[in-house]
């Protein structure tokens, strides 16, 4: 009983509680005070912590809490699966955390064993800023293993809480996202000292951020001017959700409530984007008689280019299908189409990074026999794509593609032997609940920070949006709402810093970051 009491001791339990608070930061929520906070208190227990187990326990139980709440979305997904209860939706979003805390947990064991004063000895010595700085470099290392073991699950990476202050948030222009969460733990840890009534490490977190939310706010009122006949992006949002699919004329009541939003043409050039799966309908040629309904792909496709203007370009969401021999369907991919006025095919791009119970079930043979299937109705499991890639358009340059949960890899969104000129990011939404949405639209956000790209997301059910290549919102279409928003073609900025080097920024920050808190100790010995 001994071994396990410190389990459920003050200090394990209050760090599951400052886990779950600190999940607020993102959105919807946005409370990036209290992640603050919770953090500070965290990294002030872990140093506390009289054994390494313990300060692993604590940071590990951090986590669980930390990715419980922040991860409650996926239950969502579990109520349009009928293979499987609904109920095993909160077990699943639990099971995840007990995974995903390993991470954080490895962090804080990094920090403790290295710059703990428990560990040396010296139980007088409160936690300083070469703890801090070892535990920011320890939390860019976990943070980028989670986003790339087992496939990698980067969501809600902890720099995200600073898009409320989008000036300090466009510190991922150099740096990236995954370094900026290891920011966030300094800047948390240079606070705590506050604590010992100590205000110099205080001042030097706070001052700058506060300089940077600054900044980002005169970014906000620049205003956008553009030519009538400059090309034009128009995104659609149809609000058919996840509920109507298996109704049988599905198919043809979402073509009909995108084309009813397609707007009319004009004299500019207008590249329309339609959410992940959109067309229902088979779009290309070449297919067994048997695999169309109602009609050809090509009467589908003149459907849609009669309500072009000649030089408008229509970018969807929709499968691509593979048959055998005998005409039978073996494999499908998740794709975009680029569709033209004359009914023409201009390119087509598969989904690269699938998302593993969604679009595939890892281990089908074993799991299947267990009863778990895809969370997406069907048991036909997705082909996945070559990896990121644009489609050249006419008027509109190369446009790269991310589909759904892509976006949300930090240096994975661009082929950058062959940079974009934006990036079109359609999703479907409607299975996230609440706090899906807008944390996908976060995530999008700063991968248009990091990139200098504008960023197109149209989903059925929202939140859909036109991201400046800065990462602000220049418009959204809000959730459970049909509608469509239309724009100026925004113009990329120049490459970042971080669209040059990608992640190697967050090697080179955790690096520094230790080096740095060697020579601080160094020098206080």
């Amino acid at each position: 009983m001994r071994r396990i009491a410190p389990l459920f001791g003050p200090a394990p339990l209050l760090c599951l509680a400052l886990g779950a608070l600190a999940a607020t930061g993102f959105a919807p929520l946005d409370w990036w005070p209290v992640t603050l906070a919770c953090l500070a208190a965290w990294l002030w227990l872990v140093h506390d912590a009289p054994t390494l187990k313990q300060a692993l326990l604590r940071g590990w139980l951090f986590g669980v809490g930390h990715f419980t709440i922040g991860n409650n979305w996926i239950q969502k997904a579990f109520t349009y699966q009928d293979a499987m209860p609904k109920w095993l939706g909160y077990g699943a979003v639990v099971a995840l955390a007990l995974y995903l805390a390993v991470y954080p947990m490895l962090a804080a064991g990094l920090a403790w064993r290295l710059a703990s004063s428990r560990s040396t000895g010296d139980l007088k010595r409160p936690p300083g800023a070469a703890y801090a700085l070892i535990f920011g470099a320890g939390w860019i290392i976990t943070e980028w293993l989670r986003a790339t073991v087992f496939t990698g699950y980067a969501w809600n990476p902890l720099g995200v809480v600073w898009l409320p202050l989008i000036g300090v948030a466009r510190i991922a222009e150099w740096i990236g996202t995954y370094a900026l969460s290891g920011v966030t733990i300094v800047v948390a840890g240079l606070v705590l000292p506050l604590a010992w009534r100590r205000w110099q490490p205080a001042v030097f977190a706070i001052i700058p951020v506060i300089a940077l939310a600054l900044t980002g706010i005169a970014a906000m009122q620049t205003p956008s001017t553009s030519d009538a006949t400059n090309p034009r992006v128009r995104v659609v949002q149809p609000d058919l959700g996840q509920e109507e699919r298996p109704q049988d004329d599905y198919a043809e009541m979402n073509l009909e409530a995108l084309a009813a939003l397609i707007g009319k043409p004009g004299p500019a050039p207008r590249l329309i984007v339609w959410p992940e799966g959109a067309v229902r309908f088979m779009l290309e040629d070449g297919y067994p008689p048997d695999a169309y309904w109602r009609g050809t792909a090509l009467t589908t496709r003149r459907r849609i280019a009669a309500l072009l203007g000649p030089k408008d370009v229509v970018l969807t969401g929709g499968n691509a299908v593979q048959f055998d021999k005998t005409g039978d369907m073996v494999s499908a991919t998740n794709s975009i189409f680029a569709l033209d006025a004359q009914a023409r095919i201009l390119g087509r791009y598969d989904k690269a990074h699938l998302v593993p119970y969604g679009e595939y079930l890892p281990a089908r043979p074993i799991l299947s026999r267990l009863g778990l299937s895809r969370l997406v109705p069907g048991d036909m499991d997705f082909l996945d794509g070559p990896g990121p890639r644009g489609i050249d358009l006419p008027s509109f340059g190369t446009v790269g593609m991310q589909i759904c949960y892509e976006i949300i890899f930090s240096g994975e969104v661009v082929d950058r032997a062959h940079r974009p000129a934006l990036l079109f990011n359609p999703s479907n939404d409607s299975w996230f609940g609440t706090w899906g949405p807008p944390q996908h639209l976060a995530q999008a956000r700063m991968r248009a920070i990091e990139e200098g790209l504008p960023i197109l997301r149209s989903t059925p059910t929202g939140i859909s949006a036109i991201i400046a290549p800065d990462g602000r919102l220049l418009a959204i279409v809000p959730p459970d709402t049909a509608g469509a928003i239309e724009l100026p073609l925004p113009t990329p900025l120049p490459p970042t810093l971080f669209a040059r080097l990608g992640n190697w920024m967050a090697a080179f920050v955790a690096l520094g970051m230790l080096s740095l808190a060697i020579a601080i100790r160094r020098r206080r010995r």
